[in-house]
């Protein structure tokens, strides 16, 4: 009866949407991502808002976002270089939804 009660919590909880899904403000800190970012000014690195401007209304910038993420890279936003970032400093799963929270800045 006791296991019934918490599978059943347990189900609930995923059915009302993704509740058990990390923060992606907090998985961007712990990934590092706010040491070089910042919401809406320009640090090391671009602000979130200035990458959701420049990928606005592009259906694969999530993929695109991603590929740039895990390899780093420079050039695009000036010479500083991104440095890569494995899946073992931010998993799949959080930075794609980190990515998707950046992207409605």
């Amino acid at each position: 009866m006791k296991y019934s009660f918490v599978l059943a919590a347990l189900l609930m909880t995923v059915a009302s949407g993704g509740a058990l899904a990390a923060d992606p403000a907090a998985a961007a800190q712990k990934a590092g991502c706010m040491a070089c970012h910042a919401m809406d000014k320009k640090l090391v690195g671009p602000s979130f808002k200035d990458i959701a401007a420049k990928y606005k209304g592009q259906g694969d910038a999530v993929a695109k976002l991603s590929d740039k993420v895990r390899k780093g890279g420079s050039g695009v936003w000036g010479p500083i270089p991104m440095p890569p970032n494995p899946d073992t400093k931010i998993g799949d799963a959080d930075l794609k939804e980190m990515l998707a929270w950046i992207l409605k800045a």
